[in-house]
């Protein structure tokens, strides 16, 4: 699966922790029915498991039906690659992943030096 990983944004802020990992999903190829009778009665269970453990966060569709987006609560990109790859979308490469760390919003140490 594909990864964007800026590891910190450039600037004069600090570094701050990864605390969300946003994965935008796209389906590389159109999914057969058969895929779709196979693939996702194995996919839909497995992507609920992962909400129930607290893994994903939220999820939703793309609006241009191209895949989902997930907000997952991981602190690392491998972490995150290796728990999307485990899907059966990811097991048969129909699905990738643009994978982006998000942390705490860095500008606000501005506020925080200016009460000082």
């Amino acid at each position: 699966m594909q990864s964007t990983v800026p590891q910190t944004a450039p600037g004069p802020f600090p570094a701050v922790p990864t605390t969300k990992i946003l994965a935008i999903g796209t389906v590389v190829a159109p999914i057969t029915p058969e895929q779709r009778k196979t693939i996702m009665t194995r996919e839909v269970p497995a992507t609920a498991q992962l909400y129930l453990a607290g893994k994903i966060d939220q999820w939703y569709v793309r609006k241009d039906n191209k895949g989902v987006v997930f907000l997952l609560n991981l602190a690392t990109v491998e972490e995150a690659r290796e728990m999307l790859e485990a899907l059966p979308l990811g097991q048969a490469k129909l699905m990738t992943f643009e994978l982006m760390p998000l942390g705490p919003l860095s500008p606000l140490y501005i506020l925080l030096e200016n009460m000082k």
